[in-house]
């Protein structure tokens, strides 16, 4: 019970930081001291993702730029603090075992930083580099499954193989149908086959329902 009290304090914290952060213009003094400090509380309380890779820190130190220029992409009807972070941090891990080790070795990691130099290196970051809204909306809509649908939803005999992972894994960078079928052991024309009558008109409803009238398939 303790325990269940504890994370649930953690959130009401985090959350309240960030709505303060928020509420202090872009770049100013305020802002960035609310956003080293939920930088410290997330770090200290070690419920933060955990993965043993090489390039994890550098997802790490991506995931708290992002977060730092972007903290109204928080959503706090959606999930908690930690489940957005977890959500970021699980897709640039993704990038980084997608991407080549040229672009894996151009950041530097985290360790190499320290929290101020994190949230003073985010003015220098290029607005190009950010990912569009829509995409990262979706990135979390997927990874969170609030309604239980997409990973409910899979190809005939195989549960192993739902519309969550495929949706997942087709969002940029998106893993090759050939890939996928090596990986699940399917049919070259199965998870394309599925995702276009299954995950791409959920893909559909979800853009509309965010106000995006239109989705790439």
């Amino acid at each position: 019970m303790t325990n269940v009290h504890t994370v649930s304090n953690l959130n009401q914290q985090l959350q309240q930081l960030v709505a303060e952060a928020c509420s202090h213009p872009a770049r100013s003094l305020m802002r960035r001291q609310k956003l080293s400090e939920i930088v410290r509380v997330v770090t200290k309380s070690g419920k933060l993702w955990k993965e043993n890779t090489a390039y994890y820190n550098d997802a790490l130190q991506q995931t708290w730029l992002y977060f730092c220029r972007n903290p109204e992409q928080y959503n706090p009807q959606s999930c908690s603090v930690i489940t957005w972070l977890d959500n970021c941090l699980k897709w640039r891990l993704q990038d980084f075992r997608s991407w080549s080790a040229e672009n894996q070795a151009r950041t530097v990691p985290i360790s190499m930083l320290g929290i101020e130099e994190i949230t003073k290196t985010i003015e220098s970051l290029p607005a190009a580099a950010e990912i569009p809204p829509i995409l990262e909306e979706t990135y979390q809509w997927a990874f969170t499954d609030p309604d239980k649908d997409l990973a409910s939803t899979y190809v005939k005999g195989r549960p192993d193989v739902t519309c969550q992972i495929l949706i997942l894994r087709r969002l940029p960078p998106e893993t090759s149908w050939k890939d996928i079928a090596k990986k699940f052991n399917l049919p070259l024309s199965t998870a394309p086959n599925f995702y276009k009558r299954e995950c791409l008109p959920r893909l559909r409803n979800f853009a509309l329902k965010q106000g995006y009238h239109e989705i790439l398939d």
